[in-house]
């Protein structure tokens, strides 16, 4: 399972960016682990509360990216409390994304749709099913 997480979210899984339990190495680093855990989090969220608009999604993910490119261009070390809790935020925000893309194919398929179909409430109704 380690290293299909590591593949998944293309991680490093450095030793010194990473959490420990009973003295063995999570198998992703901080950053990584957050965003698994704001994934997880943001599917009963978004069940219970719908997804977040678009403005808010970038809102999340602007933390994570930040701290990532203020590591990546300067000497500036964050820890893994900040790398988890961003990488959180940017998981919340992911789910809302795979939501919002769903939808918009779904209704650009059914737009596509009714150009070849006579019945255009037939492919409404069909619409409506996966959204």
């Amino acid at each position: 399972m380690g290293r299909f997480l590591r593949i998944f979210f293309g991680c490093h899984a450095r030793p010194d960016r990473s959490f420990y339990w009973r003295g063995k190495q999570f198998p992703i680093c901080a950053r990584c682990t957050g965003e698994l855990a704001g994934m997880l989090a943001g599917i009963p969220c978004i069940l219970f509360f719908g997804y977040f608009k678009v403005p808010v999604m970038i809102l999340l993910m602007i933390p994570m990216i930040a701290d990532g490119f203020l590591q990546l261009l300067t000497s500036y070390e964050s820890k893994n409390g900040r790398r988890f809790v961003t990488g959180f935020l940017f998981g919340l925000a992911f789910d809302s994304i795979l939501v919002y893309f769903h939808r918009a194919c779904v209704m650009a398929a059914a737009e596509l749709v009714k150009l070849f179909i006579r019945d255009g409430a037939a492919v409404d109704r069909a619409r409506d099913l996966f959204l």
